[in-house]
């Protein structure tokens, strides 16, 4: 069985995000880029079920700019065997990047979808449930544990009152959580490995995808700044500012 993992290349985690001058977006100049954590969590859990002899193949795919190929060849080193980047310069909406993985997914037919449930850019939180949806397959969200049972894979997925498991039927779509596993450093020797991996270079109209944006971003700006708080003496004395504040 083949594993599709979608990768999305944004902002380091540790990288504080700094807003354009004109509020027109966030300032990418200089700023270190890497995998998002989330889809690096999803490549890790490919390379186990591999591991495990439950995978054969593990194929990585991007959907971005130029510069996406090093995103890729992270998840090379990792272990993946081989990767996708469909280049262009465009904002990609969730859906047009469903779309294109629809599109790869029909060529390579894939027994697991895993992406990561969400890119910590934008926390749309909505491309693995819209590839499930265009591709008519089951969907396993906020994977907190994945195992796979002969024709199908069982869930634990975490949801608002604790976790939930469902059954799904193979081929599925599976978005992976924060506790899903730890991600494993790549060696050296896996990162010279991955220079020679196979990365083959695709663009959206090669999959008849229309990239141009559905949304226009009107103003990006920085959230406000938390104002201080204040010390009271006693009980009394803390109602007494609740209602002067108009809150009690």
């Amino acid at each position: 069985m083949k594993a599709l993992v979608t990768v999305k290349r944004v902002i380091d985690y540790n990288v504080k995000p700094r807003v354009k001058a004109d509020g027109t977006g966030v300032d990418l100049a200089n700023v270190k880029m890497s995998m998002n954590p989330f889809d690096e969590i999803a490549v890790e859990e490919a390379l186990r079920l591999r591991e495990k002899g439950v995978v054969t193949e593990v194929l990585v795919v991007s959907v971005g700019p130029a510069k996406a190929q090093e995103t890729l060849r992270t998840a090379l080193a990792m272990g993946a065997d081989r990767a996708i980047l469909v280049s262009t310069e465009d904002q990609v909406e969730p859906l047009a990047v469903a779309k294109i993985i629809k599109a790869i997914a029909d060529e390579e037919a894939p027994g697991l979808i895993i992406t990561g449930k969400q890119a910590i850019d934008d926390d749309s939180n909505q491309t693995g449930q819209m590839i499930a949806a265009l591709l008519g397959r089951g969907q396993g969200t906020f994977a907190n544990e994945i195992s796979v049972e002969g024709d199908s894979v069982v869930v634990k997925r975490e949801v608002d009152g604790g976790l939930e498991t469902v059954k799904l039927a193979l081929p599925a779509v599976i978005t992976a959580d924060l506790r899903l596993n730890e991600p494993r450093y790549a060696s050296l020797p896996n990162i010279m490995k991955a220079k020679s991996k196979p990365l083959a270079t695709k663009t959206p109209a090669d999959y008849g995808v229309d990239t141009t944006p559905r949304l226009k971003t009107l103003k990006v700006g920085e959230p406000p700044v938390r104002q201080a708080g204040i010390k009271v003496a006693d009980v009394d004395a803390l109602v007494a500012k609740l209602k002067e504040m108009g809150v009690a």
